[in-house]
């Protein structure tokens, strides 16, 4: 499809909803051109005659994205100081006064500064799409928040600026902008991405032909799970307006285990558009007064990361971890119950055996699987 076709098939969608749109343009890297393409798109809208706003635009002194700017009518940034230094941020009052029919807000991820109305600047994305304002974004594929650990094993740096999977899937559009590693490492060398001085670090970071491959991987799969769930929920789910699977996450207070268990978990609920449920089952060893602080600074963390990723939070205290599942199994009709790799001797699975068997009754007669991730 034809840039000119796919704006023009834009065009029609946001005159069909009282509620604003939203496409997301995404990409394996900085420097694939995302921002350029929404910027040209903004100009097909203008000569379409849309009320279209720059709301926030980083172009990185790149010249030729830099040049798209003139002739787009732009939302002037709001200034804020924090810690003696002026920045400037989104001004998402003034696009909410203004009403465009639509706005481009880039930088998806971006961490608000601290006092502001929203955490994060996708939080204002969903404000703007509340108020009407179809929107028009983009972002990285290392900063969606479920497979944040595999970007980490390719890169070697965990990206801490990251966008809920809630977000691509509310998405109308998600496009992909690819390059080939080869592309990509060339418009670095002719210092379309970066500054020149910063060209031969980051060739021996980031921009490493291997890096680029899996993270190109990534993107293509991701845009193409979102398209094979949207066919699915628009054109399936008018077949059968009840969907089955109900996924059941259950974490202990163990940091990184419980992070994984989320994040896949809240893939698998991604894939199939169902529901989920993150299960915290608090047993007496491991009460507010006896488990560290950072203990359970970590457990909120992952309480909000799962609430980000569209799951609904069970905390239940009980002594028995396999009694709290399986009243919740039988009481949330769970289909899929996903648990972090055991981390039992020998003796401890022995002694667990009877209730261990109990869960596998109920899971049974549930119709229930259980998948154990590691």
């Amino acid at each position: 499809m034809s840039d000119a076709v796919a704006a023009n098939k834009w065009l029609e969608k946001i005159k069909d909803d009282k509620k604003g749109k939203l496409k997301i343009y995404i990409g394996m890297s900085a420097g694939v051109g995302k921002t350029y393409r929404m910027l040209q798109e903004a100009h097909r809208l203008l000569n379409n005659n849309v009320n279209i706003k720059i709301g926030f635009v980083e172009t990185h002194n790149r010249k030729e994205t830099q040049a798209l700017i003139d002739g787009l009518p732009i939302i002037p940034r709001r200034t804020v100081f924090y810690k003696g230094k002026q920045l400037e941020e989104l001004d998402v009052q003034a696009i909410l006064l203004l009403q465009p029919q639509v706005v481009i807000v880039d930088e998806l991820a971006h961490s608000n500064i601290p006092g502001s109305k929203n955490e994060k600047r996708w939080q204002d994305v969903l404000d703007i799409m509340d108020a009407g304002i179809n929107v028009i974004s983009a972002v990285n594929i290392q900063h969606i928040e479920s497979i944040n650990r595999e970007v980490k094993e390719i890169t070697g740096v965990e990206v801490q600026e990251r966008v809920p999977d809630k977000l691509l899937q509310l998405a109308d559009e998600v496009v992909n902008i690819d390059l080939t590693a080869e592309e990509l490492i060339t418009r670095l060398k002719e210092g379309k991405i970066y500054d020149p001085a910063k060209v031969q670090q980051a060739l021996e970071n980031f921009f490493q032909s291997e890096k680029i491959l899996q993270l190109r991987e990534l993107a293509l799969k991701e845009v193409a799970g979102q398209v094979e769930r949207k066919v699915d929920h628009e054109v399936t789910i008018k077949k059968n307006a009840y969907r089955h699977e109900k996924f059941l996450a259950c974490i202990s207070s163990n940091y990184i285990t419980a992070q994984k268990v989320i994040r896949k978990t809240g893939r698998l609920a991604s894939y199939y558009n169902s529901q989920w449920f993150l299960l915290y089952v608090q047993t007496p060893k491991e009460a507010a007064d006896k488990i560290p602080l950072a203990a359970q600074r970590h457990l909120i963390n992952n309480f909000k990361m799962a609430t980000e990723l569209g799951a609904t939070i069970i905390q239940l205290k009980q002594e028995n971890i396999a009694r709290g599942i399986i009243d919740t199994v039988v009481k949330k009709e769970i289909t899929t119950v996903c648990i972090g790799k055991p981390h039992f001797n020998l003796f401890q699975v022995i002694l667990k055996t009877n209730v261990f068997n109990e869960l596998l009754k109920t899971l049974s007669q549930n119709e229930a699987d259980i998948i154990i991730l590691s």
